[in-house]
């Protein structure tokens, strides 16, 4: 008898088609010794972050100053929210499509734009609004699902990059039940950031019982829960330096040992790591090893803010109002679906997911149409603009007198009020200490008991210029 096989169908592609171009370095950036870049990404960022793919190391230009997008038009440039604005050929821009030979200014920062017609540049994307939970219709989150569809057909060890609240984890459990160990083993989640960083050893391997103070009996680590499946290691940009090789080791000869073991055992696990920060930024500082970020690193997928894809608000608010009020179907109104679509959401999905969940319940059930009035925190004005209540929502209290219960924020995740409170102590500390030294960076970073390299990296992730 014939053997009848069933082969799965991957998902369907488009190609967006347009070609590289060049950005040459007229004016500023002095000692910078990069002058011409030759691009071809989807998405090319450019500011004073080591991150960038632009880097212009000129104090007027901000972090992230800018970026040039591809869509079915052209490159755009889009002003990130910089501080001395974007101009293109003498006038400021925002948001425009750009011109062969256009010239560019970021600050005191010049550079010319010219086509490489030569070189045509194909960007795959995939054909579908959905991969797992993940929602999205517009061309950078279509991007990001044609390349977690491929992933998800190997078993390669994956690093997934983006700002807190676009959606790591969801991803990475969709690449798991779209992968073979999603019929065979389990998705498990570690998260690098809530364990105390003197029980992450065990947590993550697993200890014998007796091996140390506490240890009353024998306990399987995430490993060995995720044996035939997958491991997803959220925030992994928080394991202490110390452990790293061990994760290293476990990553390269595929076997653990658990602490108070004599022996190392296999460990047949996919690894999917996570991370808000830029883990290559942190190689550079010497905050995180190079060889474990090149095995994590295998295949690396940035997850798009929400601000850098607003064409996808209505879609997410209209799923979120069917979870969220599934026997009272509603609407927005057009107006504050407009300005749903002009905010930064600095909390990305996760916080416009509040704002919604919000606005249902304020609504009581009665109003078909959730209007701007409900779509503001308490205490907001109705029906006032939404650019600042919205941000009120989100962002971390004010520093106040009162001491640690001031600074904070219940009202969101506990892992956002976590960051938040940390980078706002960071900000804080580093302030104060370049004031007591004078804004001497070695002496402040020999204060702080730390290298003068990751003093930099901190005060430039920080914007302490």
């Amino acid at each position: 008898m014939e053997e009848t096989r069933t082969h799965l169908l991957s998902a369907p592609l488009e190609a967006l088609r347009s070609c590289a171009f060049h950005l040459e370095l007229l004016a500023g950036a002095a000692a910078q010794e990069e002058r011409r870049w030759t691009l071809s990404g989807r998405e090319t960022r450019l500011g004073a972050h080591p991150s960038c793919d632009v880097r212009l190391a000129d104090s007027s230009v901000s972090r992230l100053h800018a970026r040039i997008e591809v869509d079915a038009v052209g490159h755009r440039l889009i002003d990130e929210g910089s501080k001395n604005g974007v101009w293109v050929n003498g006038l400021r821009a925002r948001d425009v499509y750009l011109l062969d030979g256009a010239e560019l200014t970021l600050g005191a920062v010049r550079l010319r734009y010219t086509l490489a017609a030569e070189r045509p540049v194909e960007h795959v994307l995939s054909t579908r609004a959905q991969f797992g939970a993940l929602l999205g219709e517009s061309a950078p989150m279509r991007e990001v699902f044609a390349q977690l569809e491929r992933v998800a057909q190997s078993d390669m060890t994956l690093l997934i990059e983006g700002e807190s609240g676009t959606g790591k984890e969801l991803a990475a459990e969709a690449v798991h039940a779209r992968s073979a160990r999603g019929a065979r083993g389990a998705f498990v989640v570690f998260d690098c950031s809530a364990v105390s960083p003197s029980l992450i050893e065990s947590e993550l391997f697993g200890h014998q019982r007796g091996a140390f103070t506490g240890a009353a009996r024998d306990r399987e680590g995430a490993f060995r829960r995720a044996e035939g499946g997958t491991l997803f290691l959220d925030e992994v940009g928080e394991l202490p330096l110390e452990l790293q090789p061990r994760l290293l080791r476990a990553l390269e000869r595929r076997e653990v040992k658990a602490v108070g073991e004599d022996a190392y055992r296999a460990a047949d696990v996919r690894v999917i790591a996570a991370t808000n920060r830029d883990l290559y930024a942190e190689v550079e500082a010497g905050a995180f090893r190079a060889d474990l970020y090149y095995r994590l690193a295998v295949i690396k997928v940035r997850l798009p803010p929400l601000r850098w894809r607003p064409d996808d608000i209505p879609l997410l608010v209209r799923r979120f109002i069917e979870e969220l009020s599934p026997s009272a179907p509603r609407e927005v109104g057009y107006e504050a679906m407009r300005q749903l679509q002009g905010q930064p959401w600095r909390g990305n999905v996760r916080e416009l997911r509040n704002v919604v969940a919000r606005a249902v319940t304020l609504s009581g059930g009665h109003a078909a149409r959730l209007e701007t009035r409900f779509l503001v925190p308490a205490g907001g004005d109705a029906p006032a603009p939404l650019s600042a209540p919205a941000l009120t929502l989100a962002a971390p209290p004010a520093p106040a007198p009162a001491g640690l219960a001031a600074w904070v924020d219940t009202r969101v995740s506990f892992k956002d009020a976590k960051a938040r409170l940390v980078e706002e102590f960071e900000l804080l500390y580093w302030e104060r200490l370049l004031e007591e030294h004078e804004q001497n960076v070695s002496a402040a970073a020999r204060a702080a008991g730390i290298h003068r390299k990751s003093a930099e990296y901190l005060l430039k992730k920080l914007g302490i210029r």
